[in-house]
């Protein structure tokens, strides 16, 4: 029943605000417009949840406090789009004997009432009103459940086969993909996918066309896992939708490609690195995603141990000379070298970058993006950018003679420089130099530091429990029984939640081998001995390897001897 008093009335006959509180929010009604049950609100005299419960005194409406994510029907949102939602600020819940729940923040939303009711063939609408914040939290549920991507192939598969044809019609869109209100059911898989992909964290996309089937997978926390199937019928229409989204050739089939993609998802900014690859049964697609809201580019955040931040800290406070960071593709060592350019970059200092892409943009630093098709290499870049009077280069990969020469020669003329190699560990980037040709005499004298690393997946802090070595798994680490450490240490293992997917890990940290040669080290290298000689030597001088670092990771129970065992097995003493 409503009740005729005002919203003001209610409040203060119930006790929840003063008289003069109504009244002060009244006359700011007046001055300035608004809603006084709103002003209230943001002058402190009541909270967002009294005030929906006066209004619901006052229309007559049910209220309710929170909305259940176990009863909320996403296949309820599957005609009315976000934007809508969000607009109206009404949300269909769910269908209880013939009768259609919908939340609303706004009593006063008949309009949208009434299209939801022409909508659902006149069926009878139940509002029940809640606060904005309770509705966007419940609208965000509902569309990200309907657009997962098993629901959305679901979708897929119970309509019309002749969808297959769509996707080479279609454009790119600009705007937020949650906000997609596009019908077209490849836009609707590809988006639910990157959606989806985002949520997760995940860093890599793989759409993989099999005999039968295409397969979509995830890598999150370095580890591929299958995410849905669909029809081998939609291959050719989602190929062509990312190859459009990403700038290339549809009509290309049977080279290689390589495009970026600019997307938004619920507000985030992501660009995916977009490749292309024809297979037997079609062209495969791997598209890496990089989120720079998610990335803190801080030495301390990277999983170093203190002593590795310091020393890093002190190699790119150098006037001149190579810091190298070594290790597999995807290891992080671009996301590394980035934090410790962040961390010297100051208006005195000119820094510039080469790189292969630029994948993330840096106030205050100059970054070029190579283009071997038109002879725009790292070398050639690197000899162009020492006449642009810089104090720190990154070179984004040394590849070849000609870059490591021009990067060895620049540090041995006043300038610091920052690179990659692909090696192992840090004393076999040594030799892969000299294999190169680099004399060893000039690399004695120009590298400051070589840092090797991997990533290594965290325990979920929800769900580890707490674990007693095995004799194997110490001596596994590197370590013996009667090792003092031990005494002191706390090992988990992994056991897997909901919030972690039922993984037992919760994102990645690094493990970090940082050599600094000294003179033994040298000596070594001018005489050019082997990998193994130059690593015991560096061991010798309190250079901990990767294994160690995983070992005492494992010990401070952030990860598992497992885990440690699947990256760093290799780094066994010689």
């Amino acid at each position: 029943m409503v009740d005729p008093r005002t919203i003001g009335e209610i409040l203060v006959d119930g006790g929840i605000c003063s008289a003069e509180a109504v009244e002060s929010a009244l006359k700011t009604q007046d001055e300035r417009g608004g809603l006084s049950g709103e002003i209230l609100v943001q002058q402190g005299s009541l909270t967002r949840l009294q005030l929906i419960a006066a209004l619901g005194q006052q229309f007559g409406l049910a209220v309710q406090e929170k909305i259940d994510d176990t009863t909320l029907d996403a296949s309820l949102v599957a005609n009315i789009t976000m934007g809508y939602a969000r607009e109206a600020e009404v949300l269909p819940i769910r269908k209880v004997d013939g009768i259609l729940e919908v939340a609303v923040a706004n009593p006063l939303a008949l309009d949208a009432l009434d299209d939801l009711r022409v909508m659902f063939g006149g069926m009878r609408i139940q509002p029940l009103l809640v606060t904005v914040d309770v509705l966007h939290a419940a609208i965000n549920t509902a569309f990200d459940r309907r657009a997962r991507a098993d629901q959305v192939v679901d979708d897929m598969e119970k309509g019309d086969d002749g969808v297959a044809d769509i996707a080479m019609e279609l454009e790119d869109a600009a705007k937020d993909i949650l906000d997609e209100d596009d019908e077209a059911p490849i836009i609707r898989l590809v988006n639910s996918v990157l959606n989806q992909a985002a949520k997760e964290r995940v860093s890599d996309v793989h759409i993989e066309p099999m005999e039968k089937y295409v397969l979509v997978r995830f890598r999150r926390d370095g580890v591929l896992k299958e995410v849905v199937r669909t029809s081998k019928k939609f291959q050719a229409s989602i190929t062509s939708r990312v190859k459009i989204m990403g700038g290339l050739n549809i009509a290309e089939k049977r080279l290689p490609q390589d495009g970026r993609i600019r997307i938004k998802v619920a507000g985030r900014d992501i660009d995916l690195r977009l490749s292309t690859i024809p297979t037997a049964h079609g062209e495969r697609i791997v598209m890496r995603l990089l989120d720079k809201g998610s990335t803190t580019l801080d030495l301390k955040t990277l999983g170093m141990r203190d002593d590795v931040v310091t020393a890093i800290q002190e190699l790119v406070h150098k006037p001149n000379g190579i810091l190298l960071c070594t290790g597999p593709t995807g290891s992080g060592k671009t996301t590394t070298l980035y934090s410790a350019l962040m961390s010297i970059n100051k208006p005195d200092i000119n820094i510039l970058t080469i790189e292969d892409p630029v994948e993330y943009q840096l106030e205050g630093i100059g970054q070029m993006q190579v283009n071997p098709k038109i002879g725009f290499t790292f070398a050639s870049g690197l000899r162009a950018t020492l006449r642009q009077d810089p104090d720190v280069v990154l070179v984004g990969e040394i590849r070849d003679l000609e870059t490591a020469e021009i990067a060895v020669q620049a540090a041995l003329t006043g300038h610091l420089v920052l690179s990659t190699v692909h090696t192992n560990d840090a004393a076999s980037t040594f030799t892969r130099l000299v294999d190169m040709g680099v004399e060893p005499f000039l690399l004695s004298s120009s590298i400051a530091g070589i840092l090797a690393q991997r990533l290594c997946r965290v325990l979920c802090r929800d769900c580890k429990v707490p674990h007693t070595p095995t004799k194997l798994e110490i001596e596994q680490l590197g370590m013996t029984p009667d090792d003092p450490r031990l005494k002191t240490a706390t090992f988990f293992s992994a056991k897997g939640c909901p919030q972690c997917s039922m993984s037992g890990y919760a994102g990645r940290m690094g493990l970090h081998e940082l050599l600094i040669p000294n003179e033994d080290v040298k000596r070594l290298v001018v005489s050019k001995n082997d990998a193994g000689a130059i690593k015991r030597a560096a061991v010798a001088n309190g250079m901990l390897t990767l294994l160690h670092d995983g070992a005492y990771k494992c010990m401070l129970g952030k990860t598992t001897v497992e885990e440690v065992m699947r990256i760093a097995n290799a780094d066994v003493e010689e």
